[in-house]
């Protein structure tokens, strides 16, 4: 699987004073930004790092994932966590974070969910109707997939 980051995206109530705060962090603008969205494709240090705007919960992180390559390498992370046993969700061609990915989800024992994605192109919206209903519905790209009863398992699929 050709890995190209790590990625984290986070909730934030405030997007125009959380991206003054990583523009001065990480000393570069913001690689992307729509309303309530925003986006620092960083290469030192490698990290793919987004943000969406959201009510404020207690829960910050949205989600964390892997960008890679190709789709190629979504379907072998796919099989990967599909043959260790793991529940997995996949999206195809789906519109998140005004991109176009692929991507492949599983969550942790703690609840957290990690994607495996490909950025296919630019896409108009921030995100299309989530395939399944999501544990956070006021923020586009949280992963909708990863309610435990919605994600498949190698017996199922």
């Amino acid at each position: 699987m050709n890995v190209l980051k790590p990625h984290i995206s986070l909730n934030v109530s405030d997007i125009d004073a959380s991206v003054a705060f990583y523009e001065k962090a990480f000393g570069v603008g913001a690689t992307k930004r729509r309303p309530g969205y925003a986006k620092f494709d960083l290469a030192q240090p490698s990290l793919n790092l987004t943000m969406q705007e959201a009510p404020r919960t207690g829960v910050n992180a949205s989600h964390f994932g892997v960008q890679v390559a190709s789709t190629e390498d979504v379907t072998e992370a796919r099989g990967r966590f599909e043959a260790a046993g793991l529940k997995t969700f996949t999206e195809e061609d789906t519109a998140c974070c005004y991109a176009v990915q692929d991507k492949v989800w599983v969550e942790d024992p703690d609840g957290n969910s990690w994607e495996v994605f490909v950025v296919k192109g630019d896409a108009a919206v921030m995100g299309s109707q989530p395939a399944m209903p999501s544990k956070n519905d006021a923020a586009c790209c949280a992963p909708a997939c990863c309610v435990p009863s919605k994600l498949s398992d190698d017996a199922a699929g």
